[in-house]
């Protein structure tokens, strides 16, 4: 009988987390910067990105802990990129999950080492996953990949290319851009480590980034519509702050109406890449459609 993907998702969640707390609490460091890195860690979260590696492994059969190193390097260091969206210099939130953000916590300065600090981690955990769970080049293929999808290539890229959009009016395919790299392709590399870990080939690794890029850009849309229709209480932050900071958007360039049709595309895009593959996709096509209809 098939596991539900709640089931699946409690599971792995509460594997995750034990696990960071584990991980941060090892470190030989002084307790401030441990503190600060653990707060924004278990300030809660959906868990996307990991579970979407968990997800590709069980794709493959896999035993879904040979990624635990690598999906706890993947949130570390998505939330070091949201501790530091955050600051005053970037975002300046106030709110983030429904607490106050680190830095109005820790103050700015230890905000930003824990944000380095989760980041610089990160790599090091992939480089000591077990030889029993990761091959010596499976391990480097995914630095690699990690590497390029975090980076000035990847989500470094995709928030600059953000904060030169601000105060102006994108074209869909700068706006596209702005999401594939900054949000897109760190949710891709948690389906391309899992593919990894598993032996893929090329072949089905191309696929699967297919589908998590779709994947990605039907969940920024679905972001961009909750920022109109959602609820501070639901999201955890202030609804309204896309159209308070004159940022382009999807329902901006496409109308809502627009939007609620692009989300539909990807999303059906998503699932067709996934059927290409002819792997056991079911929790893969449960998340996709989850994160379409989301309200948080």
């Amino acid at each position: 009988m098939q596991e539900s993907l709640q089931s699946f998702t409690d599971s792995h969640k509460t594997l995750l987390e034990d696990k960071m707390r584990e991980y941060v609490n090892q470190l030989e460091a002084p307790s401030i910067i441990k503190e600060s890195m653990l707060y924004s860690l278990e300030a809660g979260g959906k868990r996307i990105r990991p579970l979407l590696l968990f997800a590709t492994l069980a794709a493959f059969n896999q035993d879904t802990k040979i990624g635990l190193n690598t999906a706890a390097a993947l949130e570390m260091v998505h939330t070091y990129s949201l501790i530091h969206d955050d600051l005053p210099s970037m975002d300046d939130d106030d709110l983030r999950r429904g607490k106050p953000t680190n830095h109005k916590v820790f103050g700015e300065a230890y905000a930003v080492l824990a944000g380095d600090a989760l980041l610089t981690y990160s790599f090091q955990l992939i480089a000591e996953t077990s030889a029993e769970d990761a091959t010596a080049d499976a391990k480097l293929a995914i630095i690699k990949e990690f590497s390029k999808a975090a980076g000035a290539e990847g989500m470094v890229g995709g928030q600059v290319a953000d904060i030169d959009g601000e105060e102006k009016q994108l074209s869909l395919p700068e706006l596209e851009y702005i999401h594939v790299h900054k949000t897109g392709k760190l949710l891709a590399f948690g389906v391309i480590a899992g593919a990894i870990l598993s032996g893929a080939d090329e072949e089905k690794i191309h696929l699967l980034t297919e589908f998590a890029m779709h994947l990605g850009l039907a969940f920024q849309i679905r972001d961009d519509i909750l920022d109109l229709e959602g609820s501070v209480e639901m999201i955890g932050k202030p609804v309204g702050s896309d159209e308070v900071n004159h940022k382009s958007t999807y329902p901006s360039l496409l109308t809502m109406d627009g939007a609620k049709k692009a989300l539909v595309e990807h999303t059906t895009l998503a699932k067709a890449k996934l059927a290409e593959t002819g792997l056991n996709t079911f929790f893969l096509e449960e998340i996709t459609d989850m994160l379409a209809v989301r309200n948080h």
